[in-house]
């Protein structure tokens, strides 16, 4: 199954949670433009667009953090907020967004959706989100995106404090793509 994204963190978490199930390869063409004005829209633009491409079962996600106290922000956006190029960049722009803000009202929730094209061409999606806060400060050194500044009440820790199998045992993204995984096991050319 081809996997459509550019972030290298992000295939390897996948592959993870989805075990030996399948073989997930990495989509080398070029990805379109996330155009959508959702999650599930941009996560099927990338499967059907690596399906096209390649003829395989495609698989496509995508995800943010929706931070209550700026209305939802950054949410599908949040790979590209405020046109700032890095995680570090875009942690800190977050961070000096919610200054003087309290923790109570520093609610957030990571989603994902994740969308699956099949060999004939049919979609099908599965979603997953985890509720937390935005942190006062980053911390720890594992994950990408907004990880160091979410912090993940359940276990008390960032989730870049996280090692790999706890958070993919507790991401947004392994919710979903646990979902996937029951689907696929359902299926008899996955079984």
């Amino acid at each position: 199954m081809v996997l459509a994204t550019g972030n290298r963190g992000k295939m390897k978490e996948i592959q993870e949670i989805l075990g030996g199930l399948v073989e997930l390869v990495a989509y080398e063409g070029e990805l379109p433009e996330e155009t959508g004005s959702t999650y599930r829209e941009n996560a099927y633009i990338k499967a059907w667009a690596a399906h096209k491409a390649t003829g395989l079962p495609a698989v496509a996600d995508d995800s943010g953090l929706e931070v209550d106290a700026l209305g939802g922000r950054p949410g599908i956006h949040s790979s590209r907020f405020m046109g700032l190029t890095t995680d570090q960049e875009r942690c800190k722009k977050l961070l000096e967004l919610l200054e003087g803000v309290p923790w109570e009202q520093r609610t957030a929730r990571f989603r994902c959706v994740v969308c699956f094209v099949d060999q004939s061409g049919e979609a099908t999606f599965f979603e997953g989100t985890v509720e937390g806060y935005v942190a006062l400060q980053p911390k720890g050194d594992n994950g990408f995106g907004y990880d160091p500044v979410f912090y993940y009440p359940p276990l008390d820790k960032h989730f870049a404090e996280l090692p790999a199998d706890v958070k993919n045992n507790c991401s947004h993204r392994a919710i979903a793509f646990r979902k996937l995984k029951e689907f696929l096991a359902d299926r008899r050319e996955f079984a």
